[in-house]
């Protein structure tokens, strides 16, 4: 199991997304970490609720982690969305439709954004604190050789500049803070796996997030705004 040993002990960790496949896998983790005093998982169904669609959930969510005490350090976004029964990705520009653009959007990149509004004003002054939201190699501009699915691409590429951006401003009053996008590789969840083509290596969740976990202890504040594989490998935009 991976341990945490670059942030100061005693401290909060959240986890967005948490009844997912990744983000049960990140709760599981972070629960036996003895780096932490608590950590909260939220989820839709969760008490209280965070729907990346509802900013107020949002915001009540971090106001319940803000009156816990100890400061945060970890807020790990696991959330994503690619298709579901009404939508599936797109091979072709005669796939597109508004309406799942509109959905992917709002779930892989204005939530997100969200999450950073209410929760990075919460990580402290002093110290390494980090942020970090799941994104995907697939919404790097400059690695698509293969085109096709357009509205996950394109969310998550937002998803990237928007993590770019925060990490500016997050720099100027916490200088020890990291706002990193983390690509997890293909996963056996609800999310990835059933897109995993023969040869391609297919990792459990509990595998995924114990490298995630290892990149994550060491990234500096040099490293904050990028976008990093769980192999610790930086990724190109």
């Amino acid at each position: 199991m991976t341990r945490l040993t670059s942030l100061p002990p005693g401290g909060l960790a959240v986890v967005v997304g948490a009844q997912g496949g990744i983000g049960g896998a990140f709760l599981a983790a972070l629960e036996e970490d003895p780096a932490f005093a608590r950590t909260f998982g939220f989820g839709r169904r969760t008490a209280p609720p965070v729907d990346l669609v509802d900013e107020g959930s949002i915001a009540a969510a971090a106001e319940h982690v803000a009156t816990a005490g100890p400061p945060l350090r970890l807020v790990v976004d696991a959330t994503g969305f690619l298709h579901d029964g009404r939508f599936r990705p797109e091979k072709s520009w005669r796939d597109l439709d508004p309406a799942h653009l509109a959905h992917a959007f709002a779930v892989n990149a204005s939530g997100p954004a969200l999450l950073m509004k209410h929760f990075l004003p919460l990580l402290p002054r002093d110290g390494k604190a980090v942020f970090a939201t799941l994104s995907a190699k697939v919404g790097s501009i400059s690695d698509n050789q293969l085109g096709g699915w357009w509205s996950y691409r394109a969310a998550k590429a937002a998803l990237n500049q928007l993590v770019r951006t925060a990490s500016i401003e997050l720099a100027r009053k916490r200088r020890q803070a990291v706002c990193v996008a983390l690509h997890p590789g293909t996963v056996d969840s609800g999310l990835s796996g059933p897109f995993a083509k023969t040869g391609l290596q297919v990792r459990s969740p509990a595998q995924s997030v114990g490298n995630l976990l290892a990149v994550i202890d060491r990234l500096g504040p040099a490293d904050t705004g990028g976008l990093y594989s769980h192999t610790g490998e930086r990724l190109p935009w």
